[in-house]
């Protein structure tokens, strides 16, 4: 077949049966079989909230991970209360929320937001807010296709006039040389208006929030690895006289230290529960100390006694832990963490590293620092100064992975990651192996649509749910210093990856990115005519989309709640313990924090499949509101009973937003491919969209990078009245920049606090496990 834009121009854009000669299995249905796929998918979801609710009644602690955890990880009075909750105490006494079958429903409804920031955080405000605003944007998309669109599609009469025919929903039904045609340009243009009007009205109710965290605390990295606290100290105090500099903090190597102390505070708890056996019970247990040991009951099993297992283990890890912290000190990582009293006083300082003055020396021969007498020793013109994460956000274990090792590591883990998943993005590749071994051909003439369109929406949301899994596994190997940067660089690449898997291949009629390579660049390739262009946009194309939605929105969501994943991995965990104490032990820490950068790219998606065919299929459009109203209402729960609060700094948020703008450009490059194909070049509607699309894209293409370089403006560090004002507490977060093992101050886990009630599956008469006591500790054994 020869290969010709005339060619390309001249179809219209039905249901050519050469489109489906590839494969047996996704063939065209009356109205695409969507009737068929919701019934089903309801009553899957029905299944899964019976059976979730269930589960939550008989062993509710599963519901309420959060409440019951033993959450070490905050220090906040409330997250403090509910990880000190304990099960028995609450079974006597259920709350309103667990006092009937489906109470959980009502009352996740009706919870306020005060309610949520208390328990979650500010972060998970943020978040809801921003699903709230996307539930408006589609209520008002959903009127608009709906009542103008829709109607305006169904006037054409390219395509079956039949009731039952998907196909006369669609702009595939109208005309080329059909006027109205503009109606769905005009409409595209004004849900990108009103896409940035909702977000900005979020980003303004985000800004307008009290700060929870005052940024006076600086990062500085580059420093000569020999310099001392005192060193870094006196130049603050020399270069920036008016500045009240509070500590200096400097970041050591503590990686083997910090698991070391994980093992430690594990076995010390271990000890704590059988010691607690032996006084009730007066009988010293017998444990198998290999992997899956709970499980093993032959006699050839060695088998020794907890307590002195569990005894020499915490000494020899105290022992490991002293001889690791003696080698810390020689172990500087050169980046040190300076509090200053005021956030104006951070400010001032980062200006001063930062920013460029223009017709200044500094503009043109670099940055010139004020100097101090130790100015030359410390090299302070190669510094880098930026605001420090909080102090709960960073990873201590990960400071060691940075320069140019981490940036080695951050590409070859996303190189890997990109190989993998280019040969396997999109189900459709597995259905098509299928074919070649003919072993659909009794499905084939079966003709139903439960196989051709539930089972491919399904295993294709299967394959997108696994996707977040695996970008979540690479995200933690790129060793990120903070959760905020983690977070964000997990929403980039799950939103990019769950596109490509999603949306952009299905829609070319492509298998996967190998495919679509071989389609972009190998001239052969395209003159064969292995890929036809009448394949794209297809009426049952669109239903593909329509019923992927139904998927998401109810399956999806019923999984969301079951949390199957976890529980596997709770399952497996439980199977691995070497007793019952360890058993334990992986009840109490089975809750996890909330990912917002997984949740993000997971929603983003759905929603620019939504906006993408929201013109050219507008019957998606109410599907998708179901799915983010299911969606806020699932995430609602899960944030208050299943998951452990985080927290996050604005940029996460920030850039959820900017993604979500990507969706109605999406969508008028969708209306502008689908143009081109079916008039021309030529042609005023696609000049027009064309026009729009490429300001629309250089607008946003300048705030992306005045947003990169904004840093190098002095107007970014204008000090305002707030910034001024004191920071309270500064006394106690003076030396909260260091890790918990070299931080005397802070206890562990174990400790045993007689003002709180006892978390789940706590001991008692557990002694205090800070680091203090590790020196002294082994000193007399």
């Amino acid at each position: 077949m020869s290969f010709s834009l005339g060619y390309l121009l001249g179809f219209n854009n039905s249901s050519s049966p050469n489109c489906f000669n590839q494969s047996t299995v996704l063939t065209g249905h009356d109205f695409g079989g969507v009737p068929l796929v919701l019934l089903l998918n309801f009553c899957v979801f029905i299944v899964l909230l019976f059976l979730f609710s269930v589960i939550r009644k008989k062993f509710w602690d599963y519901g309420r991970l959060a409440l019951v955890a033993d959450n070490e990880g905050f220090t906040e009075s409330s997250h403090r209360c509910y990880g000190r909750m304990s099960s028995t105490v609450s079974n006597v006494e259920d709350p309103d929320y667990e006092m009937k079958f489906c109470s959980w429903l009502p009352y996740t409804v009706r919870m306020e937001e005060e309610k949520i920031k208390e328990k979650c955080g500010i972060d998970a405000v943020h978040y809801l807010s921003f699903q709230r605003h996307l539930i408006i944007l589609l209520v008002v998309i959903t009127i608009t296709s709906l009542g103008i669109i829709l109607p305006v599609n169904m006037t054409g009469k390219l395509l079956s006039n039949e009731p039952h025919s998907f196909g006369r929903t669609t702009i595939g039904n109208l005309s080329t040389r059909n006027n109205l045609l503009w109606l769905h340009t005009v409409f595209a243009v004004l849900y990108l208006f009103l896409t940035v009007v909702f977000l900005r009205r979020h980003t303004s109710k985000m800004k307008c929030t009290r700060r929870e965290t005052v940024r006076n605390v600086l990062l500085v990295c580059s420093i000569p690895k020999k310099a001392t606290e005192e060193d870094v100290m006196t130049h603050f105090k020399e270069a920036y006289p008016t500045c009240d500099v509070c500590a200096v903090t400097l970041g050591y190597n503590v990686a083997r230290l910090m698991n070391l102390d994980k093992e430690r505070i594990r076995a010390g708890k271990n000890l704590r529960y059988y010691e607690r056996v032996l006084s009730k019970t007066g009988i010293r247990e017998l444990i198998s100390p290999r992997l899956c040991g709970h499980f093993c009951c032959c006699s050839s099993c060695q088998r020794v006694d907890a307590i002195e297992y569990y005894s020499n283990k915490e000494k020899q890890l105290l022992e490991e832990m002293r001889q690791e912290a003696e080698m810390v000190p020689d172990h500087s990582l050169g980046i040190a963490f300076v509090t200053l009293k005021t956030e104006a006083m951070a400010k001032y300082i980062l200006k001063d590293f930062n920013a460029i003055q223009c017709g200044s020396p500094k503009c043109c021969c670099g940055r010139e620092p004020q100097p101090s007498s130790v100015s030359q020793t410390l090299k302070v013109n190669k510094w880098q100064v930026s605001y420090a994460p909080h102090h709960k956000s960073v990873y201590w274990e990960n400071l060691s992975v940075r320069g140019f090792c981490w940036f080695l590591r951050f590409l070859g883990i996303n190189i890997l990651l990109f190989i993998f998943l280019t040969f396997l993005t999109t189900p459709t590749i597995i259905i098509n192996t299928m074919d070649r071994f003919n072993v659909t051909k009794p499905i084939y003439y079966l003709n139903s649509p439960v196989i051709s369109q539930f089972f491919p929406t399904l295993l294709l949301w299967s394959f997108s749910a696994l996707l977040p899994t695996i970008v979540y596994y690479s995200t933690l190997g790129e060793a990120h210093w903070s959760r905020s940067s983690e977070q964000l660089s997990m929403m980039r690449k799950l939103y990019f990856f769950l596109l490509f898997m999603v949306l952009i291949l299905p829609s070319l009629g492509l298998t996967s990115l190998a495919w679509f390579f071989r389609w972009l660049f190998d001239k052969k390739f395209i003159i064969d005519g292995k890929t036809r262009f009448e394949c794209v946009f297809l009426p049952d194309q669109g239903a593909f989309f329509v019923n992927y939605v139904i998927a998401a929105a109810l399956v999806g969501s019923g999984m969301e709640l079951l949390r199957l994943p976890g529980l596997l991995l709770y399952a497996i965990r439980l199977m691995m313990a070497r007793s019952a104490a360890e058993r334990k032990y992986v009840r109490q820490h089975q809750a996890y924090e909330f990912e917002y950068g997984a949740m993000y790219g997971w929603t983003l998606c759905i929603f620019t499949v939504i906006m993408a065919y929201s013109i050219i299929c507008p019957i998606i459009v109410p599907f998708g509101l179901l799915y983010m109203l299911l969606k806020h209402l699932v995430d609602r729960h899960n944030l208050y009973f299943t998951y452990l609060p985080t927290r996050l700094d604005h940029q996460v948020h920030l850039g959820a937003v900017d993604q979500a703008l990507a969706a109605p450009i999406i969508c008028l490059i969708w209306l502008y491919f689908f143009s081109v194909l079916r008039a021309g070049f030529r042609t005023s509607t696609s000049l027009f969209t064309l026009v729009v699309l490429c300001v629309t894209v250089c607008i946003c293409l300048c705030f992306t990078c005045f947003g990169y370089l904004k840093y190098l403006s002095p107007h970014n560090y204008e000090v305002t009245e707030e910034d001024k004002d004191t920071v309270e507490g500064v006394e106690e977060n003076i030396k909260v920049y260091l890790p918990r093992v070299l931080n005397t101050k802070s206890p562990a886990s174990t400790t045993k606090n007689p003002q709180q009630p006892r978390a789940y599956g706590s001991t008692e008469g557990s002694p205090v496990h800070d680091f203090s006591t590790v020196k002294s500790t082994t000193s007399e054994s």
